[in-house]
């Protein structure tokens, strides 16, 4: 007798549709959560112009974009208006906020939950920007 089948139990299956159905509502759903979250901590503002956002017109924005090794943590996600993210497209924060120091001053002050190095760059961007302006 082999000792490989004496303790194996077959588990009823679920219809072959309903778990990738089931995984999509659950990504949906942890999706809007998310937002509704990263909205909160931005005081309900675009955190680059400022601007007060309903949260159907926000949309999340990578400080550190994907594209550039950025991921999904929430220190990493902010609310913006759709102009300012489509502005900010995949540049690095500092190539931003040394582009736009307007923006990095309302980074400063907006973005509440984003990490700590990225506030210290905005910081540093704007400041590098208006000393080579004087």
């Amino acid at each position: 007798m082999s000792h490989r089948n004496v303790n194996r139990i077959t588990l009823a299956r679920s219809p072959r549709g309903l778990a990738k159905h089931s995984r999509r509502v659950l990504a949906q759903h942890h999706k809007r959560h998310v937002k509704r979250e990263t909205f909160r901590d931005c005081s309900r503002r675009c955190v680059y112009c400022s601007t007060s956002l309903g949260l159907d017109h926000a949309t999340l924005d990578h400080v550190y974009p994907l594209s550039r090794g950025g991921d999904h943590a929430p220190g990493n996600l902010v609310a913006a208006c759709l102009a300012c993210n489509q502005l900010k497209g995949s540049m690095l924060p500092t190539e931003f906020f040394m582009r736009y120091p307007w923006a990095g001053a309302n980074f400063v002050r907006y973005a509440r939950a984003v990490h700590r190095t990225f506030k210290r760059g905005a910081k540093r961007a704007v400041s590098l920007h208006y000393a080579q302006a004087a």
